[in-house]
């Protein structure tokens, strides 16, 4: 018997409970793990106070969409996997588990060198940060204004976008402006002011010339979209990722975060490429993953309280 994380009504952090669960043999292309390490992400949360559309729940629904750990069982026509491969899960649904059956496209090997709290951390926050700064051709011509640098899509954005050759200025509070500044932005503080030092740290000249090139927010702020739409001319290179539903009217861009237009398959693609890439990149040392808190599974809820209060680094469950 295996145990899950689970709510049968929308509500706050104490809707979600333990259950017992069967686990099925795996399926032909189907893979079981043993979850080592769950990531808690903002999406989870915002599902189950019903922030997000969901359909009705008419069973126990479960949790969690990212995760690490030790495959136990593989299914017919599951290739490239066999018990005791250490892997990362992105994509796929109710991780928060002491076990669970995955696709092995939901999979990808896990170097020795990254543990299962890292692994955990990267399906979303990692897979989005990749895909948004590969879908805004980020280079090195461009100076790339971040709001909200120093959460854990943040954070995947400024390093893709410094290895991209880009200069990257991140907006972020005073008691994390030196972690956003350890992976290579610059930091500037939350407030009315963002304009005016942006004006004097990238200049656009008289042609047009200079300044920012891309603009990604984070936030979802009225005053970080007013900032980004004040500094940049081209809307075409400024996205949001949490107001997608506002996109469309202010004539920007969205990489979900609520926006009604679903990804294309090029972005699709360029989420799950983000794993294998950052898993490479994490085992030289070159890319850093900020962990935060780790939980029991059962304190589930007190994870979501934790992330809704703006823990720093990334909250893990441990099965």
């Amino acid at each position: 018997m295996s145990t899950a994380i689970a709510y049968t009504e929308l509500g706050g952090p104490e809707v979600l409970t333990v259950i017992d669960i069967d686990l099925p043999e795996p399926g032909p292309g189907e893979v079981a793990v043993r979850v080592e390490a769950a990531g808690v992400n903002p999406l989870d949360l915002k599902l189950r106070a019903g922030k997000r559309p969901s359909p009705p729940i008419t069973e126990p629904r479960r949790v969690g969409f990212d995760g690490a750990g030790v495959v136990t069982a593989v299914g017919p026509d599951a290739e490239g996997y066999r018990v005791g491969d250490d892997v990362v899960i992105f994509g796929a649904s109710g991780v928060y588990a002491t076990d669970i059956i995955a696709q092995t496209r939901q999979l990808q090997r896990r170097p020795p060198q990254v543990t299962a709290a890292q692994g955990a951390a990267l399906g979303i926050p990692i897979g989005t940060a990749y895909q948004t700064v590969r879908s805004l051709d980020v280079g090195p011509a461009d100076t790339v204004l971040v709001h909200g640098g120093s959460g854990s899509v943040g954070q995947g954005v400024i390093q893709f976008a410094v290895r991209a050759g880009a200069r990257v200025l991140a907006t972020t509070s005073d008691r994390r402006a030196e972690r956003v500044r350890a992976l290579g932005a610059e930091p500037l503080p939350y407030g009315p002011g963002v304009v005016d030092r942006v004006h004097e740290l990238a200049p656009r000249d008289a042609d047009g010339n200079g300044g920012i090139t891309v603009a990604i927010d984070l936030v979802g702020t009225d005053e970080a979209l007013e900032q980004s739409i004040a500094l940049l001319p081209d809307k075409s290179r400024i996205a949001t990722l949490v107001r997608g539903a506002d996109a469309a009217g202010l004539g920007i861009r969205a990489f979900s975060g609520g926006s009604p237009e679903p990804l294309t398959a090029q972005q699709q693609t360029w989420r799950a490429e983000a794993i294998p890439v950052a898993l490479a990149l994490i085992a030289d040392g070159t890319f850093s993953v900020e962990l935060g808190p780790e939980l029991p599974l059962a304190e589930a809820a007190e994870a979501h309280r934790l992330v809704e209060a703006g823990a720093d680094g990334k909250v893990v469950l441990i099965p």
